[in-house]
């Protein structure tokens, strides 16, 4: 089978690939509030792991560029930025009429630092297409983003921003087409929604069904216009194993491979979907998981993996420390090595952990049908689309300064992050230990089928006519400020108007 896209020069599967990593020390201070099942703790626990398993000094380290007004905007709209910017706990109770406009207030909270979290997290995803625009690496990692529910004027289901349709649109300027996966347990509603109408992206997502927020992803859902049969939807019921969801994931995924020929790819990894999980029904081991990864790795198309949902913190962290293992092509040890947070994963003390027992309500009839049908979807692509680019925007500028030039002892010290985070000033509200508390209810509660029409419509003739967005990466241990950064970012050509006053 060919598997089209662009070949990367790291050659068969077993070679190592380079990977840009990015990670802010911040993210893990940021606090949506007390008994929330989101935890931005987890992506510091995550990075902790990384350190210790000595994973951060066969990776390049960045610390993400914040994303500003304009490259958020290239998505959402103006207001819903401005909204954003401007909420915060003290002022909430002033602009009730806004927080139910934009679905803000219960399952998206206000909190301290909303608005940079948001900026944090979106520029990462950035900045992992930017890298792999610019062939800097193969592989780009972002784990704190992924948040896919995130719509062009609503946050939804514990998402403010969607940085992955911000991370498609920049691939979009360089590859005619883009692929998305996505293997969190629920629908990716808003980046399906944001590509409905064109085929210049295909998204895929493999998730739980029925009476199950955010309630889309009928099997039946395959695009709108243009874009009809570039969404594929994978509906799947209650204690799915490895086994079962890899009997799907990879014969579907081959076969888009084929058909599609993508010059790029986003792969959401969703840590909900894996057994044990707070808010989950899935039954998938961390290996099962992870083998998502080892199969879309094996392409050698240039891939950028995302977090996502995962509310059992962890296993979160575990699962996410194993799949950059997997993405380096390094198989890191069961034992787990000291750290600052060991405790959490106690008794065992393992990155793995055994699924559970629970019944798989996926029958072998099921799973069949389900294949079949989209299997047959994909015959009705006979080759990949053509697309014509009548303009093409100008690449996105890199601020960051060469770190090949760093002192590499000193840059790869896995103590050196560590001392960052705690160098740096905690936002008010800290982050507090994870504690067994009584599930949320109503967290997930259906909302309603998604208007998928409202997606963006005719994506490569937007693109072609967009700006650039200039969301860039810096150094995690690089002295220079973030202030000095901006002033080096507003002297880049093409910068001069400013989205607000």
């Amino acid at each position: 089978m060919e598997t089209g896209g662009n070949s990367l020069s790291s050659g068969a599967d077993g070679v190592k690939r380079k990977v840009s990593y990015f990670y802010d020390p911040e993210v893990g201070n940021y606090y949506y509030g007390q008994g929330h099942p989101m935890k931005p703790h987890r992506i510091r626990m995550t990075h902790a792991l990384l350190a210790h398993y000595g994973l951060l000094q066969h990776m390049q380290v960045l610390k993400p560029f914040p994303a500003r007004d304009r490259d958020l905007c290239r998505f959402h709209a103006d207001d819903y930025i401005s909204f954003l910017r401007g909420i915060t706990p003290e002022t909430q109770q002033d602009q009730l009429r806004q927080l139910k406009r934009f679905n803000v207030g219960e399952d998206c909270p206000v909190f301290d630092g909303l608005y940079s979290f948001c900026q944090t997290y979106a520029g990462g995803s950035v900045g992992g297409s930017v890298k792999l625009n610019h062939g800097l690496c193969d592989i780009a990692i972002n784990w704190a983003g992924g948040l896919h529910h995130a719509k062009k004027c609503e946050a939804s289901g514990f998402c403010y921003v969607n940085d992955i349709v911000l991370a498609i649109l920049e691939l979009l300027k360089l590859h005619e087409r883009v692929l998305y996966v996505d293997i969190d347990i629920h629908h990716g509603d808003g980046v399906e929604e944001a590509f409905y109408t064109t085929d210049r992206v295909m998204t895929v997502s493999f998730h739980k069904f029925g009476d199950y927020f955010p309630g889309t992803g009928d099997v039946r859902d395959v695009g709108y216009g243009k874009g009809k049969y570039y969404s594929l939807n994978v509906p799947l019921d209650d204690g799915i194993d490895d086994e079962s969801y890899q009997s799907l994931f990879k014969p579907i995924i081959g076969k888009v491979m084929e058909i599609f020929r993508p010059g790029a790819v986003v792969l959401q990894c969703g840590a909900d979907s894996l057994s044990g999980d707070r808010l989950g029904c899935f039954n998938l081991s961390i290996k099962g998981h992870a083998e998502c990864v080892r199969y879309m790795r094996s392409f050698n198309v240039p891939l950028l993996l995302l977090g996502g949902g995962g509310y059992t913190i962890r296993n979160v962290a575990r699962c996410w420390c194993y799949e950059t293992g997997v993405a380096l092509g390094v198989e890191v040890d069961d034992k787990m090595p000291q750290h600052e947070y060991y405790e959490y994963f106690g008794p065992d003390y393992t990155l793995h952990v055994a699924p559970s027992n629970m019944e798989n309500k996926n029958s072998r009839q099921l799973l069949d049908e389900i294949r079949a049908k989209l299997l047959d979807n994909l015959s009705k692509l006979r080759h990949a689309p053509s697309v014509q680019f009548q303009e093409r925007p100008p690449d996105t500028e890199l601020p960051e300064v060469d770190e090949d030039q760093d002192d590499a002892d000193e840059r790869w010290d896995p103590d050196s992050d560590m001392e960052v985070d705690d160098e740096r000033k905690p936002l008010p509200s800290k982050v507090k230990r994870e504690i067994i508390e009584p599930e949320l209810k109503d967290l997930e509660d259906q909302r309603g089928v998604a208007e998928h029409a409202r997606g963006v419509d005719g994506t490569a003739e937007e693109i072609s006519f967009s700006k650039a967005s200039d969301v860039g990466s810096m150094s995690i241990d690089e002295p220079v400020s973030i202030k000095v950064e901006q002033e080096n970012m507003n002297k880049l050509p093409d910068q001069s108007v400013k989205m607000y006053p």
